[in-house]
């Protein structure tokens, strides 16, 4: 008979320690930064950017460079390099969510005429965009493989909400700070987010963007926690209630067929 441990002498679990490595963390803001640049920067702009010293700077970039994580330009301004094509490529490659949800998408897309796309959800923090299918329409949805997002906006920032352990003081201390094209008021958006619950879907009218429907469903994971999310965007005026509800009935299929797919090795 197996022998069980009583909660009480349960060891206590100390929480995990990240010891600070400045220089990497300076490097990965100064990637981040030229990754949402339109434009090259100097290395000036830079360390202004991030409260850097110049020459902090300087030398972090020449190492990137090096590495071909960032070129640059005979006006000594700096980009993203071909290095981070490589590895985006090789991080997708290898990524088993990205590679088993293309199929989905690309049906989501042609069925219902709308921007499919594969999200995972990075705490409260960010959404990061991992796959994606266009639909035949004119309709284009301004989103790229890995783009990122705040975590709560749109219709994956309500499934997020609902699905998170945060207390809601703190997801509403992160709803203030959101940028939308039409805010929607706190506490129709909490009304919202509790119907997630109850519905398993979120749907996103107009709010993030002017004239553009957002339907997100859940994947979850074998403890029940939300991992990713499926998303389908197009016109509002051509995705109606009953056309939206069979979409997402649709969607959660998907969803649960992967969250299958993706743990059966598990």
């Amino acid at each position: 008979m197996p022998v069980t441990r009583s909660p009480e002498a349960a060891p206590a679990v100390s929480p995990r320690r990240i010891r600070p490595v400045p220089a990497v963390s300076r490097a990965v803001a100064i990637l981040r930064l030229l990754g949402r640049s339109a434009e090259p920067l100097g290395v000036k702009a830079i360390a202004q950017a991030l409260s850097m010293v110049p020459s902090t700077s300087l030398h972090i970039l020449r190492v990137l460079v090096d590495e071909s994580l960032v070129k640059v330009d005979a006006t000594k301004r700096y980009s993203l390099g071909s290095g981070m094509v490589s590895l985006a490529r090789s991080a997708l490659q290898s990524n088993s969510f990205a590679m088993t949800v293309q199929p989905m998408l690309d049906d989501i897309a042609q069925k219902w005429r709308a921007t499919a796309i594969g999200v995972e959800i990075d705490g409260l923090d960010h959404m990061i965009v991992l796959a994606l299918s266009h639909s035949q329409i004119p309709f284009r949805l301004h989103v790229d493989v890995g783009s990122r997002f705040p975590a709560l906006i749109s219709a994956t920032g309500r499934v997020v909400a609902a699905y998170s352990k945060a207390p809601w003081s703190e997801i509403e201390q992160r709803f203030r700070a959101l940028r939308w094209q039409e805010p929607p008021d706190l506490d129709v958006w909490h009304k919202e987010v509790d119907r997630v619950r109850k519905k398993g879907f979120a749907l996103d009218r107009g709010n993030y963007i002017s004239g553009v429907a957002v339907l997100s469903v859940p994947v979850f994971d074998t403890h029940g926690a939300v991992t990713h999310t499926l998303v389908a965007a197009g016109v509002a005026e051509q995705l109606d209630a009953a056309r939206c509800a069979a979409m997402a009935a649709a969607m959660q299929a998907d969803a649960a067929r992967l969250t299958a797919l993706l743990h059966s090795k598990a």
